[in-house]
């Protein structure tokens, strides 16, 4: 028995309008979804922000071109774009003979479970939440820091706060993430 298209989640009926009848449309709606959430994940993964981008870039691109190639009843096609994303960053680690990072390493041979996909997604909309509920200065200071690389002198010369105060700020919001993350890994 067939699912029809309606039983599947928006993401893969977008998916299967790219493949059928190369729609635009669902593409964009697909990259809209995927772009941000892939370059969160690639940069858990090691790579720089900019680097990320250019992923994901290589990544979208990959899944228009190999649209034809998706199955809806071998993987879900979160599954499917995230495995495009891994392998896309490990091609690039490997060729500038980086290190690959702890989480990209794997037996070969063994496919992601779609459950530790989800997992991640729910793992990242939960540290963005926590997030969000830092005081504001703090929080930019976080994300000056680890998501766009700066370092404390680079982000106190960008602000204009002293060096301790910067400090301060990311030692405290750090705690309150701990705080609020506390359940996450257990």
């Amino acid at each position: 028995m067939s699912q029809s298209r309606t039983d599947y989640s928006q993401q893969t009926q977008w998916m299967l309008a790219v493949r059928d009848k190369r729609d635009r449309h669902a593409f964009v709606a697909l990259f809209d979804y995927f772009a941000p959430r892939l370059k969160g994940f690639i940069i858990r993964s090691g790579a720089s922000p900019h680097q990320a981008e250019e992923i994901v870039q290589d990544v979208m691109l990959t899944i228009w071109r190999k649209a034809a190639s998706f199955d809806p009843h071998r993987a879900q096609v979160s599954a499917w774009i995230y495995q495009i994303a891994r392998n896309r960053h490990i091609d690039i680690a490997r060729k500038e003979n980086r290190p690959m990072p702890e989480e990209l390493k794997e037996e070969p041979g063994i496919e992601p479970d779609a459950s530790q996909i989800l997992g991640l997604e729910q793992e990242a909309g939960q540290l963005r939440q926590a997030l969000a509920n830092l005081k504001p200065e703090q929080r930019e200071i976080i994300e000056k820091a680890y998501l766009g690389e700066l370092t404390h002198q680079e982000i106190s010369s960008q602000t204009g706060l002293p060096l301790g105060t910067i400090k301060s700020r990311i030692r405290l919001g750090l705690e309150r993430l701990r705080h609020e993350l506390k359940d996450l890994k257990q």
